[in-house]
C-alpha cells in the first residue's frame, strides 16, 4: 500500500489529483476560515465532523464511521469521480488528514495518499496558495465498502488476548492522569500506549519506514500479529493506521474508540503504565 506522497511528487505530478483539505481540531472550529484564507490550489475542503462522521451517540462513539452511501455523496460533492487519483492533506502532520485517507480507502478507492508534511511541506517547495473557496463539478465515483479492516467494541475487548491493540492518544491519557473530553479516564484493560505524536519527525513529517518498523516491533505489533488500533474518537487512530502501513502492517481500526467504551459503564477501564 502506498499511503504518503511528498511535496515535491505532487507539484511535479502529470495527473492532477483531486486535493482535499481536511483541516481540524479538536476544540478548534477555525479549519474552514483557515483554509479559506490559502489552501492549495484547487482543493476542496472537507468538514471532518459532518462528512467524515456519522451521527454521534453513546452506543457508536463521537465520530462513527459515515454509511458507505453518506460517504460517496460526499466523496461527489468534493468532485471525486471513479480513477481519479486522491490528495489529502491539513496543517497537522496528517493527523486529521488521515481519517480522508482511512475512510476513502475503507470505501474502495485505492490511489489515496497523504501530503506528507501537509501544507508547510508544499510551501517549502515553493508550492503556491489561494484563497477563497472551491465548489468542484460534481463526480460520479462508486464506493463498496470494506476496503479497510474494523473492529467492533466487543473484538476490541477480546483482542489484547490474541494479538496488539494500540492506544493512539497522549501518555498521560492512556494513563489516566487526564481525561479533557470523555466521563473516565484509562484505557482499555491489555492495550498498549503507543501516541500518535511519535509518528511523526520534527517537521510534520512521517518518520522513515525503518524507523516506524522499529518502533512498532518494540510494542509487538510486527508483520503477521493481529494489530488493532483505538484513539478518542477514531480519528488519530486513522493515522497510527497508516503510520503502520508505511512500516508494512496491517491494523483494523476501531472507529468508536474510547469515546464508546467510556460510555459503557459495564466496561472495565484500566489506569498507569
Amino acid at each position: 500500500m502506498t499511503v504518503l506522497a511528498s511535496a515535491a511528487q505532487l507539484r511535479g505530478a502529470t495527473r492532477r489529483p483531486v486535493l482535499l483539505d481536511v483541516r481540524w481540531a479538536l476544540g478548534d472550529e477555525r479549519g474552514r476560515e483557515r483554509y479559506l484564507e490559502g489552501h492549495l490550489p484547487g482543493a476542496v475542503y472537507v468538514d471532518l465532523p459532518s462528512e467524515l462522521a456519522g451521527p454521534a451517540s453513546p452506543d457508536a462513539g463521537r465520530h462513527p464511521l459515515p454509511s458507505v452511501q453518506r460517504l460517496q455523496a460526499a466523496a461527489r460533492r468534493w468532485g471525486i469521480s471513479s480513477g481519479d487519483p486522491v490528495v489529502v492533506y491539513d496543517a497537522s502532520g496528517g493527523l486529521a488528514a488521515a481519517r480522508a485517507w482511512w475512510l476513502l480507502r475503507w470505501g474502495g478507492l485505492t490511489d489515496v495518499r497523504l501530503l506528507d508534511g501537509g501544507l508547510a511541506a508544499w510551501q517549502r517547495v515553493g508550492g503556491e496558495v489561494e484563497a477563497g473557496d472551491v465548489v468542484p463539478e460534481p463526480g460520479d465515483v462508486l464506493l463498496t465498502g470494506g476496503g479497510m479492516p474494523v473492529l467492533s467494541i466487543d473484538e476490541a475487548a477480546a483482542w489484547p488476548a490474541s494479538g496488539v491493540l494500540l492506544d493512539a492518544r497522549a501518555g498521560e491519557r492512556y494513563r489516566g492522569e487526564v481525561e479533557p473530553v470523555y466521563l473516565r479516564a484509562g484505557h482499555v484493560p491489555g492495550a498498549v500506549s503507543a501516541p500518535t505524536t511519535e509518528n511523526l519527525r520534527a517537521d510534520a513529517t512521517f518518520r522513515p519506514a525503518t524507523e516506524l518498523a522499529e518502533r512498532f516491533a518494540a510494542l509487538g505489533a510486527q508483520p503477521g500479529r493481529p494489530i488493532g488500533v483505538y484513539c478518542g474518537s477514531g480519528v488519530t487512530a486513522a493515522h497510527e493506521v497508516a503510520a503502520l502501513a508505511v512500516a508494512g502492517v496491517e491494523a483494523a481500526l476501531w472507529p468508536g474508540s474510547w469515546s464508546q467504551w467510556s460510555a459503557d459503564s459495564g466496561r472495565p477501564v484500566a489506569t498507569g503504565s
